[in-house]
């Protein structure tokens, strides 16, 4: 009796669905990721299926009329719905690895699975920086590479929706640099009190930030903080998580798990920037940023696809992964044109002084 075998080529599908499936999910944005327009990070795979090289994504702005009551005329008194688009490009991205040292033939599968740890660190990195730099980003333009006149634009449009340290006035009259230069190490850290006004803002911008709904129909708002911000968020609700919060090594005091307060959740995440001298007194500068939906965009074209490779007349075998997707923060036209204007759509950016550790 003949065993029925696999063929190989399914395998290694099956292998890169797995190595797909667990990068993302050993990412700290995994949990905002989803397909539908509530999401923080909405994921689009449209050009999985066709081919193209960019795909849009569409606003639906909420009806803000009156409406009609009683015995009024509904027909010809129906409120024209809002819609506003974005064009987020794709492009290929991809690294590979030779296993060296090899001293007799290895399948297409031992070769994946020798260099899966290297190949899954890389990409994961990559996909958090890529978030990163796109929710930092001034109009598309990455906020290191973006120009005083292109921030001072994005601040003009944005203004309802970014803080600079513990007031809105700090805002120096739409001069983004002029306003850096307005926060110090001693009122302008990020607080407690500075989170709940990023919230105010979110919800009094317009269009308004929308928050997610969450188990138990709870909407909230999650803020993606660096090192040294959550470092001083953490001290300001010191006294709030120990009165508050449940006793015990559950406690975020002694976990340093996410924080809670006021409708939102608080992620450390490693890698946001710090700009360097540019506040008060040359201190040093970092964003935070409060997210609802449809914050950023990630669309994929295909996703993570393994292929091996011969060289040295067969002594030596290499691996590489590549996928083809894009990364942006959505933003859409505010103005009468559908692209006129553009809003960040569901981020509130605060810059707050954010000195280094004594």
């Amino acid at each position: 009796m003949t065993d029925t075998t696999q063929a190989t080529g399914l395998t290694v599908q099956q292998w890169d669905d797995k190595f797909f499936v667990e990068y993302h999910q050993d990412s700290v944005f995994k949990p905002y990721m989803g397909s539908d327009d509530s999401a923080i990070i909405q994921v689009n795979e449209d050009l999985s299926k066709k081919r193209g090289d960019s795909i849009t994504f569409a606003l639906v702005n909420s009806l803000t009329g009156a409406g009609v009551t009683g015995t009024g005329t509904l027909e010809g008194n129906e409120e024209a719905l809002e819609t506003r688009s974005f064009r987020l490009y794709v492009d290929k991205i991809r690294n590979g690895v030779r296993v060296a040292e090899m001293s007799e033939q290895r399948s297409a599968i031992d070769l994946r699975n020798a260099a899966r740890g290297a190949l899954k660190r890389w990409i994961m990195n990559k996909t958090r920086d890529d978030i990163i730099t796109a929710l930092g980003s001034i109009n598309g333009v990455a906020y290191g590479t973006a120009t005083e006149t292109q921030k001072d634009a994005w601040l003009v449009d944005n203004a309802d929706r970014v803080l600079f340290g513990a007031a809105i006035g700090n805002n120096a009259a739409n001069d983004h640099s002029a306003a850096l230069l307005t926060l110090d190490t001693s009122a302008d850290k990020f607080t407690a009190a500075a989170a709940k006004q990023m919230k105010r803002l979110a919800l009094a911008a317009n269009p308004a930030v929308t928050p997610i709904e969450v188990s138990g129909g709870k909407r909230v708002y999650v803020v993606f903080c660096g090192p040294r911000t959550f470092r001083d968020l953490q001290t300001s609700l010191e006294t709030i998580n120990k009165d508050a919060m449940q006793r015990g090594m559950d406690n975020p005091l002694i976990t340093g798990a996410d924080l809670h307060y006021d409708g939102m959740v608080f992620k450390l995440v490693d890698n946001i920037p710090v700009y360097t001298g540019v506040g008060a007194s040359s201190a040093d500068v970092s964003p935070v940023y409060l997210c609802g939906a449809q914050a950023l965009g990630v669309g994929y074209a295909k996703r993570t696809k393994s292929v091996t490779e011969v060289f040295d007349y067969g002594d030596k075998q290499g691996i590489a992964i590549e996928e083809i997707r894009g990364i942006a923060k959505l933003i859409f036209g505010s103005g009468s044109g559908d692209t006129d204007d553009t809003k960040d759509n569901g981020v509130v950016t605060g810059y707050f002084a954010a000195p280094a550790d004594a």
